[in-house]
């Protein structure tokens, strides 16, 4: 896409899944190792990218230089409710990684174009669905091809890990295994399933959750054969082996998160399978038989029913590519 041209990209943000999430050591640089199993979803934000027929002269040398071209080159909108200033909001960070990164390995290309971004926000903040991390990657990516830099997957994924944990999945694009701090990647092939999520109101610091002194941080690692072929053990239901560490932190801290999960434990029978929670935040969710999925009147009243907002989700059937 050159510089010229006037058009405006759509992209699904999508929303990802915890099936479980364990912490196997804390290391060194006193980040903890993770294992989990991520799931993308159907759902999520959505970003409009409209580039500008305006170009940017790119004559830069160094970070700062970085910073100043990513506020020439970017407008956000639907943001303003998510961070104070624009440069503590992850779009505008994933922006500002990407231009650096290209000015240290590569020569930018000479005109760049402005985009106008405006972000359509569907997921809660907080809820552990990687609402802000997917805004990120997306923007990576969409970037990325505007600019024509150029940058391989792996090279996003890097740079998306220095932006946010989660942003690498997002980049990566599709269900996988996930060990270090979420930017050791390994494709998983998972059957098709829907979700009864549920978000309630309710948020807990994530560096107070890592601080918790009750949180498990010395799981044994499962290795990833064991992970890609008894996938059954934690897909639809959950055995004892498979669980989210953060959890009796977080219902122990939230009520609303407590009621969610014991609303959704109350239709584990009739939907065959184990309610639990996502990531660190306060999301829960409970993986659907396919044969439940198509009484929409049953669906219907469990929503409605439900101590707080819920929605009926599937898995991201396909990775979203430019």
């Amino acid at each position: 896409m050159t510089a010229s041209s006037a058009s405006t990209i759509t992209r699904l943000s999508p929303a990802k899944l915890n099936l479980f999430l364990h912490i196997t050591g804390k290391r060194d640089d006193g980040y903890h190792d993770l294992q989990t199993v991520f799931r993308l979803l159907d759902w999520g934000d959505y970003l409009h990218f409209s580039v500008s027929v305006n170009a940017v002269t790119s004559t830069v040398d160094n970070d700062s230089d970085a910073d100043r071209l990513c506020h020439q080159l970017l407008m956000l909108d639907g943001a303003e409710t998510i961070t104070a200033s624009i440069e503590d909001n992850l779009i505008f960070k994933a922006a500002r990684a990407l231009l650096a990164s290209a000015i240290q390995s590569n020569p930018l290309p000479e005109q760049l174009a402005q985009v106008h971004i405006t972000l359509d926000k569907n997921l809660p903040m907080g809820a552990g669905l990687g609402g802000g991390s997917s805004n990120a990657a997306t923007t990576m990516l969409v970037l990325n091809e505007i600019w024509q830099l150029n940058f391989t997957s792996d090279e996003l994924i890097k740079i998306g890990a220095t932006v946010g944990a989660d942003v690498p999945i997002f980049i990566f694009g599709q269900d996988a295994i996930a060990m270090g701090i979420g930017e050791e990647l390994t494709t998983i092939d998972l059957p098709d399933q829907q979700y009864l999520v549920l978000t309630p109101d309710a948020h807990v610091n994530t560096a107070k959750l890592f601080a918790h002194p009750k949180l498990q941080r010395d799981i044994t690692p499962l290795s990833i054969d064991t992970i890609r072929s008894k996938y059954a053990d934690y897909v639809q239901t959950l055995i004892a082996s498979y669980y989210n560490v953060f959890a009796p932190v977080v219902t122990s801290l939230a009520p609303a998160v407590t009621e969610a999960l014991s609303y959704l434990q109350g239709l584990e029978a009739k939907a065959m399978g184990t309610a639990r929670m996502t990531g660190s935040g306060s999301a829960v969710f409970l993986p659907l038989d396919a044969s439940v999925t198509t009484d929409k009147k049953l669906l219907a009243k469990w929503i409605e029913d439900a101590p707080c907002s819920g929605y009926i989700v599937g898995n991201l059937k396909k990775t979203y590519d430019l």
